[in-house]
């Protein structure tokens, strides 16, 4: 599933559409839709002027003209792509003036797409930004959580939009192994547990995020940030510090990769 930092890729790639107008809306899978049938969602976009793409944890938020937003989730295989030709797994169709096309391809149809007038009431349980919490907020928050630390980062009440891929490299660069109980977690362990998951992020944003499935931005390009991951996904391979074998364990039903010498419980 794309995690933070490929959302906020695809968010940036779709930059050119701001100011552009959505002539018409058309949707051809049931299954993505939340909240309106196929007709309703066309009109409520039909017209309407796109003033601001965003980010918002895993969401993607494109702020519409008159005020109202088209929320969309990736889900596990989801795309949004400028121009090209429609296929059979294209759900949705949005024509723009200047002959501007956004397609919204999902071969497997676990993402969404809404229409909502106002900001989405669910976005406000979610947790803090990552790139934004101070170490003061992360250290107090750790602190009241009894849970695994994986588990617990990969919960979007904790923190928006952090996933399995940074989760693991994040714990790996701070040295903390994944079943690690939060609250147990103090001091410089925690500077460096904060500073490894802005670290991590920025890192592959700057990368393009990781495309290890589906995923491409906008324009059909691939990031390239798998080249640098050091345990996600490296099972039995040696750690690129110690030379170890990266090992697996499950953690709240996700596989998480880790070093067992250079992670110790």
């Amino acid at each position: 599933m794309p995690e933070l930092p490929e959302v906020e890729t695809v968010a940036r790639s779709l930059a050119p559409l701001i100011g552009r107008r959505i002539l018409t809306a058309q949707f051809r899978g049931l299954r993505v839709l939340r909240g309106a049938d196929p007709e309703t969602m066309a009109a409520c976009l039909r017209g309407r002027r796109i003033t601001g793409v965003e980010r918002y944890g895993k969401f993607i938020l494109v702020a519409l003209g008159g005020g109202g937003y088209l929320v969309i989730h990736l889900g596990m295989t989801g795309r949004l792509l400028l121009g090209g030709p429609a296929g059979k797994h294209t759900h949705a169709i949005l024509t723009l003036d200047r002959g501007a096309v956004l397609l919204y391809d999902d071969s497997r149809q676990f993402g969404l797409l809404e229409y909502s007038r106002e900001f989405p009431e669910r976005f406000k349980k979610l947790g803090p930004e990552p790139l934004e919490v101070t170490v003061e907020e992360f250290r107090a928050a750790l602190r009241r959580r009894k849970t695994r630390i994986k588990a617990l980062l990969l919960n979007q009440d904790f923190l928006r939009g952090l996933g399995n891929i940074y989760a693991d490299e994040a714990l790996f660069r701070a040295g903390i192994h994944p079943l690690e109980i939060a609250s147990r977690i103090r001091g410089d362990r925690v500077s460096r547990l904060h500073a490894a998951v802005a670290a991590v992020l920025r890192e592959a944003i700057a990368a393009g995020g990781s495309s290890i499935s589906d995923y491409v931005d906008a324009q059909g390009r691939k990031g390239f940030f798998q080249f640098s991951h050091r345990v996600y996904q490296r099972t039995g391979e040696p750690c690129v510090r110690c030379g170890s074998p990266i090992r697996r364990v499950l953690v709240a039903q996700r596989s998480s990769h880790f070093c067992p010498r250079c992670q110790k419980r």
